[in-house]
């Protein structure tokens, strides 16, 4: 079967709406059911539906329980293959057959085991007309944390580095300077509240005192766990980070001791913390990963420092690359960005830029 530019149309809705609760579905990925159908020889949207927060219920019987009857004979998009396997509910393309849905049209195949192709079985198998493969790579974009956990047992990593135009991030002072501007850190907000963990090194913490929280209007609820890479414990108790550490997680990977009386005066601010190994004073980054994945988050932001995001590099960890250029330029002792947009490693692709007010954005994945 093959899709039409009316079914491409709704599946480019389908993935808008899917993105309504990225950040916030648990270890369930986002996802997104529209039901339309004719009505008066007129294509309608009858039922919507998005993964909840936290994860249940599904996308599926939440579009179909919106359209009801007018759900028999419909098509239904969804931007991921619906799942396969029994819990306390039954699989959600059981429920669309039950719910007599024609045909469903999908973007990206599941790759979880207990899945993969099997929902897409359930359905032809009850006669539904199925259509695979729409705005699959979209779809993926969106989808990224989800299926690098799946298919990698690791969170999928997103580096974003702001560049000046003397190709520095920082002042080794530790003294703040603005490289990009309004637009642009708008921009950033509203990537931290669509992951799952945001993170930073120690020195980072020390030298910016960041709150690392999403700031936007509407958005504040939306903030990511903070991460922070400490292998010694450096970070203080008065920290913005220590200080609303009850109000947002706080996370710190460290490699210090059980009985180190710095864990106990930070863990009494509310802190968590990540037993890690270390190897000439750098944390091992790719189980640090897999701690995040067995804790069913997805997706890590990285946005700092420069020995952080190089050792990502260096470690072949990074499948997403936002480079924020500002007009900026940083005089005197700066640090080097680790890589701008006209050294970005082989292993990368453009796959969007554009303009952020004065400043330039460009966006890269790992081929």
């Amino acid at each position: 079967m093959t899709a039409s530019a009316l079914d491409r149309r709704y599946m480019a809705a389908a993935i808008r709406l899917a993105r309504w609760h990225e950040g916030r579905t648990g270890s369930n990925p986002s996802v997104a059911t529209l039901i339309v159908r004719q009505i008066d020889g007129v294509p309608v949207i009858v039922g919507r539906g998005v993964t909840a927060l936290g994860g249940r219920p599904h996308a599926e019987p939440q579009a179909l329980a919106e359209a009801g009857e007018l759900a028999r004979g419909a098509t239904a998009y969804v931007t991921l293959e619906p799942c396969a396997h029994h819990g306390r509910t039954p699989p959600c393309a059981e429920t669309l057959v039950s719910a007599g849905v024609a045909r469903v049209v999908a973007a990206a195949t599941d790759p979880d085991e207990r899945v993969s192709g099997r929902g897409y079985e359930i359905l032809r198998a009850s006669g539904v007309e199925v259509v695979e493969g729409v705005l699959s790579r979209e779809a993926e974009r969106d989808l990224a944390g989800y299926l690098k956990r799946r298919t990698s047992n690791r969170a999928h990593v997103t580096l974003k580095l702001a560049v000046s135009a003397n190709e520095k991030i920082g002042r080794r002072d530790g003294g703040q300077v603005a490289i990009t501007g309004e637009v642009s850190r708008s921009q950033v907000h509203a990537l931290r509240a669509q992951s799952d963990v945001i993170l930073v090194g120690v020195g980072t913490a020390i030298n910016d005192d960041p709150d690392l929280t999403c700031r936007l209007p509407g958005l504040k609820h939306r903030s990511p766990v903070r991460l922070v890479l400490d292998t010694h414990l450096r970070l203080p108790v008065s920290a913005r980070l220590a200080a609303t550490a009850r109000d947002v997680p706080l996370w710190i990977a460290t490699a210090a001791d059980a009985d180190d009386p710095r864990r106990a005066e930070l863990a009494a601010t509310g802190a968590e913390f990540l037993a890690c190994e270390a190897l000439d004073d750098r944390l091992a980054l790719p189980e640090l990963l897999e701690d995040i994945t067995a804790r069913g988050l997805s997706t890590v932001f990285v946005e700092g420092g420069a020995e952080v995001a190089q050792a990502f590099l260096d470690e072949d960890l990074v499948d997403r690359l936002i480079i924020l250029t500002g007009e900026e330029v940083i005089e005197g002792d700066a640090v080097n960005a680790p890589v701008t947009r006209q050294t970005v490693p082989e292993p990368f692709r453009p796959v969007a830029s554009m303009r952020y007010g004065s400043d330039q954005m460009d966006e890269y994945e790992r081929a």
